[in-house]
């Protein structure tokens, strides 16, 4: 695991001590071992984590003529079936590493090596001699790898930090991803928050010579239900993907652990890790004491029947909440408006002090169905057809109940669940998972352009019958909120602390069968991902196969009442949001005061700009338009549609 970081300097002369700089920008992610590689042409750095083959793994690697250099990021899980490969073909090793084998695929199969690797990577290849450089990130955008062009040279990045090392790289706030963040509660890809930086789209590959930059897609995922699946069938197909993916995700040369929530999607990573290990595991987690949603029963549960070296971690406000939460401003790359950062953050810092490497459970929810929004679609699909005025009506009556500190409470769905009933299909479906409607957002900023949200639910799937009600849903999902924000929130909390964190549900031969399967082998009647828990019945307690989803954030309508109110009050305070020029510091002094006084439940609107403003305040983001855009701005209330 490493960070990456590069430049081309075709319109000017390299500068060692800015490579240098933007290198010990990302040391976090790879504290044991940097280097450099640098001609009149490039200048490319690693930061290295060290996790297989510790003492020859190291990096920039070179072909034996010097010719071409390679940076990476992550781990190739079949590097050792490529290696059997690639010796057949006449390549001779001279490390163990999976860092060598791809740059010796690479030698072989140019472009078309990607396809043939398995795993998470973002990835820098130069040829000297060809002066051409080539990027790829891996299919499911695990590691993330950001770019920018500068006249025809270009800039490219584990983490946004390598590329504001660069004082003439204008830090000005893009409008159109901050309408996306106050919607999504990330940032969608392409998209940066910074106006002028990409990230390069999962799965893709962007190649630069001479000044000139193309990309292009190396797998498309194709989610095409098949009829000829039998649940016997599918179950022992994905027994078999399981386990040969948790048995690859546990290659590491350095200590291996676990996280556990309690629920289906740690406990199956947790029982088909237990198989492959002789001895055991240690596993790591997140208690809240005292609170309805705490999980603390069920993760003993899982640790005492595998009898793991368990730890765990209470997140309460006793804990320094605001120190670390101040720590996301640098950490996080991009604001993310996912409470879940929080106990990630402590989760990751607890684990590191064990572990180098833990296996995780994300992915299952968006390949098998496990989003309460995904009921909520199809309970908007029937409840529409009831007559507006009714469906307005029970909103109305809905919006007067007593607002609860609980996490998500059953009023705050209801609501929430009832206003989507009044919107498209797609904006419904990121509403129930956003923050702020489009009336909220027109009132609260000003921006640029109305209509970014539209541009990207353009591309939402077409729901033809033969592909299921669900699967529209589940690929919006699978290609923005699982890259964008459950892996980016991911990455940026645990590689904070030195920590690689390894999603074996996101084996993308698991992620194309999840996407063969009909719509009822993942939610049939009510029962969420109904293959992996008929699959999973058979190994797991009945306790943790048929808990409903508890979710994996902090009570933030509570805490932003109580312990974290002098950082919202201090952050969001009116001098400070109307400096921005685009925000209306008024309005949100009324969405505080409406949260504070209970008459809403306002915590993930509020937790949105305050994770927002300090990202903006500890990076000097430039909030005010260019100079040409300034008249257009200010007669646009932000009119989206």
């Amino acid at each position: 695991m490493c960070g990456i970081v590069g430049y081309t300097h075709r319109d000017g002369p390299n500068d060692s001590e800015l490579l240098r700089r933007a290198m010990a920008s990302l040391a976090h992610r790879g504290p044991d071992h940097s280097a450099e590689y640098e001609s009149e042409s490039i200048s490319l750095g690693s930061v290295r984590l060290r996790i297989i083959d510790l003492e020859l793994g190291e990096q920039p690697m070179y072909s034996e003529d010097g010719d071409t250099v390679l940076v990476y990021n992550g781990e190739i899980y079949n590097y050792r079936e490529l290696r059997k490969e690639l010796e057949g073909l006449g390549h001779r090793f001279r490390t163990h590493s999976d860092t060598e084998v791809v740059l010796r695929a690479f030698l072989e199969w140019d472009k078309n090596c990607f396809s043939r690797l398995r795993g998470m990577f973002a990835i820098a290849l130069w040829t000297e001699t060809q002066k051409r450089l080539v990027l790829a990130r891996d299919r499911m955008g695990i590691k993330p790898l950001y770019i920018c062009s500068r006249g025809e040279d270009l800039l490219f990045s584990s983490e946004l930090k390598g590329i504001f090392i660069h004082e003439d790289v204008e830090r000005r706030l893009d409008l159109d991803a901050l309408n996306c963040y106050l919607s999504l509660n990330y940032v969608p890809c392409p998209y940066t928050m910074v106006k002028g930086i990409e990230k390069i789209p999962p799965g893709h590959l962007v190649e630069w010579r001479d000044g000139r930059r193309h990309a292009e897609a190396y797998w498309n995922l194709s989610i095409e239900p098949r009829s000829s699946w039998t649940m016997d069938s599918a179950k022992e197909a994905l027994d078999g993907l399981l386990r040969d993916s948790v048995r690859e995700h546990m290659t590491s040369d350095v200590p291996l652990g676990l996280w556990i929530s309690g629920g289906i999607d740690s406990s199956t990573i947790l029982h088909y890790a237990a198989s492959e290990s002789s001895t055991p595991l240690k596993t790591f987690s997140i208690s809240f004491r005292g609170r309805s949603f705490d999980e603390s029963d069920h993760i003993r549960q899982m640790a005492g029947l595998y009898g793991t070296e368990h730890q765990e971690f209470d997140l309460n406000p006793q804990v320094d909440l605001q120190g670390a939460i101040e720590e996301f401003a640098t950490y996080s790359d991009e604001p993310n408006a996912d409470a879940g950062a929080l106990p990630v953050w402590f989760l990751s810092k607890m684990s590191r002090q064990k572990v180098t490497v833990v296996l995780s459970g994300e992915g299952a929810d968006e390949l098998f169905g496990g989003y309460l929004t995904y009921n909520a679609d199809r309970l908007a699909h029937a409840f529409r057809r009831v007559p507006a005025a009714m469906r307005r009506a029970s909103l109305r009556v809905f919006r007067h109940l007593p607002v609860s500190d609980d996490k998500i409470s059953f009023e705050y769905k209801v609501k929430r669940l009832l206003e989507g009933c009044e919107l498209s299909r797609e904006r419904a479906h990121v509403y129930w998972n956003g923050t702020f409607s489009e009336e909220e957002k027109r009132a609260l900023c000003l921006a640029a352009d109305p209509s970014p949200l539209s541009r990207l639910l353009g591309v939402f799937p077409t729901n033809g019958a033969s592909r299921g009600f669900f699967t529209p849903y589940l690929s919006f999902d699978q290609r923005y909120f699982l890259p964008d924000d459950i892996l980016a929130k991911v990455d940026r909390m645990s590689m904070a602390h030195s920590l690689e964190v390894r999603p074996p549900f996101l084996d993308h031969r698991i992620v194309e069968f999840a996407a063969s399967l009909p719509d009822d082998f993942k939610i049939r009647g009510f029962r969420q991902k109904y293959l992996l828990k008929e699959l999973m019945k058979e190994k797991l307690p009945a306790s943790i196969v048929r808990r409903k989803k508890t979710g994996f954030d902090i009570p933030a309508h509570d805490w932003l009442r109580g312990p974290l109110r002098t950082l919202l009050l201090d952050t969001l305070a009116t001098s400070s949001v109307e400096q921005t020029g685009l925000f209306r510091g008024d309005v949100i002094q009324s969405l505080i005061r409406q949260h504070l006084e209970r008459r809403a439940n306002l915590g993930y609107h509020l937790w949105g700009l305050l994770i927002l403003f300090l990202w903006m305040r500890r990076w000097k983001i430039q909030t005010a338009p260019a100079p040409e855009k300034s008249r257009e701005i200010l007669g646009n209330v932000l009119a989206l549609p």
